[in-house]
């Protein structure tokens, strides 16, 4: 007799689906598991025998070859250990084939018999859902995360006992919708910094005002201890709520990586890696393909402080996704594709010593070096930047000034941004689209400029010789300070304001 359980593993972004047979003959007891599973699933073995025995069932002692199907793909992970224990007891009578038709099993196997969580449940749920599944049988650790999935029913399983209770209608398993959501957020680095905490630098805190509103990414150069980085984690706070879909995407990714199996990303990501962080960890790849800093800054912020210090292969690499808003990760046995859709936020010293130009002290670098220090940042990359300011020390008159105990201004920037992301919502129809997201020919075709608009930014690209790249990332920034200001056309002040962040030191 062949039994056959059917089972999902995560593969990218997405699921494959994966059939496992089982068969059973005569001859010396054995276990056999074939159909190009690598060493951790071919340790299972030993998992599901032990998982067998211990929630008292019986093991056949007859020859046991598990299939996994389709024989050329590669498996990986802990998916299967569930899915394998069921086919070894149908093909031993302890299960009917009836039982388990129709449905998906996925879930890691430890050595008593409890279902422990799986990595990329979204992806797995999404995939059997898609396939036309009605029913799918989950770690109850994965229930949380399961249930953002719609259209399909959604079981927790405990351990492999209570399972086989459920199959045979002896007990009720929890089902999506049944359990508390647990709640996490996904910030890699703190962002506590208040607005109004941060005294002057009012031109810092009005582009990134602008920046957050139109999701534009932002380089802020200036001397040691003028607040670039305070600022940039200020911004964290500023960032608007995750809408549903954004959520959904957010906790697939964290999944993916194993950052989270049993919560739900509730909160916008602020992804801080250091600048010795090495290329995969921020592209991501490696044996799995696994998402990197760019994935898991993904509708949220990617913030490379000290940017110059990052290794240029890795500041190349963001060249793509910046342009893309996804990543293609290839390898030789597989090519993966994330989303990719981050803010960035970096900061730069105007030198090596980084006092290049501060009145207070005397910059001992010599023109070489601070040529390669900035040579670090290409064009090409300076070209996907949309804005670039430069801010320089507070005084010791405004670092006197006493802190309100209110956040006011926060407050005011918080509301204004919002309603800056309402008209965006409104003018393209959809969440997630903001003006930095638009292609040229949907510049040219929704954002409208006043006559004297037009004319400034003619002179102005001549004058500053603007790039292609840069001339509609100017518009985009402009049409972000007009939602800010409640105009649905860019005016003349407008692009003035845009103009000032397209310009190096």
């Amino acid at each position: 007799m062949i039994s056959k359980i059917h089972s999902i593993v995560p593969y990218g972004f997405d699921g494959k689906l994966v059939e496992v047979e089982g068969d059973q003959n005569r001859g010396l007891p054995a276990f056999n598991i074939v159909g190009m599973a690598n060493k951790t699933i071919n340790e299972a073995k030993e998992r599901v025998r032990s998982a067998i025995v211990n929630s008292e069932f019986s093991f056949p002692d007859k020859k046991v070859t598990i299939n996994l199907a389709p024989a050329e793909l590669l498996k990986d992970g802990t998916y299967l250990d569930l899915p394998i224990a069921l086919a070894i007891l149908t093909l031993s009578g302890q299960l009917i084939k009836s039982d388990t038709a129709g449905k998906v099993f996925v879930g890691e196997l430890s050595l008593n018999g409890e279902v422990r969580p799986v990595r990329g449940i979204i992806n797995i749920v999404e995939t059997a859902r898609e396939a036309g599944y009605k029913e799918i049988y989950v770690p109850i650790k994965n229930l949380s995360q399961a249930s953002l999935v719609s259209g399909i029913t959604i079981y927790g399983v405990e351990t492999l006992q209570k399972l086989y209770l459920g199959l045979k209608n002896q007990v009720t398993l929890p089902m999506a919708g049944g359990v508390e959501m647990g709640l996490k957020e996904a910030s890699g680095g703190s962002n506590s910094a208040i607005l109004d905490h941060i005294r002057g630098q009012a031109l810092a805190k009005r582009a990134f005002e602008v920046a957050i509103a139109g999701h534009h990414n932002i380089l802020i150069s200036g001397p040691p201890g003028a607040g670039k980085t305070l600022l940039a984690k200020a911004a964290a706070n500023l960032l608007p709520e995750l809408t549903p879909s954004e959520m959904v995407e957010i906790t697939k990714i964290y999944s993916i990586a194993g950052l989270s199996t049993d919560e739900i990303i509730s909160a916008r990501p602020f992804r801080s890696p250091h600048h010795s962080a090495s290329s995969i960890s921020i592209i991501g790849g490696g044996a799995g393909a696994v998402p990197g800093e760019i994935s898991l800054a993904h509708k949220g912020v990617l913030f490379l402080d000290e940017i110059p210090e990052f290794p240029r292969s890795v500041l190349e690499a963001l060249r793509q996704p910046l342009e893309d808003r996804e990543i293609t990760i290839s390898r030789a046995n597989r090519k993966s594709v994330y989303p990719a859709d981050f803010m960035l936020v970096a900061t730069m010293n105007p030198c090596p010593c980084g006092y290049l130009g501060d009145p207070a002290h005397e910059c001992k670098c010599t023109e070489t070096q601070i040529q390669n220090y900035q040579k670090k940042l290409s064009g090409p990359l300076f070209d996907r930047i949309d804005m670039n300011i430069v801010v320089e020390k507070v005084s010791n008159e405004e670092l006197r000034v006493p802190i309100r105990a209110e956040n006011h201004e926060h407050n005011v920037v918080k509301n204004t941004i919002t309603g800056a992301i309402s008209r965006q919502r409104a003018r393209y129809g959809k969440d997630g689209v903001y003006n930095s997201s638009l292609s040229s020919f949907e510049v040219s075709q929704k954002l409208k400029l006043e006559p004297a608009a037009e004319k400034l930014l003619s002179s102005a690209s001549e004058k500053l010789n603007l790039s292609a790249r840069s001339y509609f990332k100017t518009i985009k920034v402009a049409q972000t300070i007009a939602d800010l200001d409640g105009s649905e056309i860019i005016k003349q002040n407008h692009l003035a304001e845009a103009l000032t962040y397209r310009s190096r030191r």
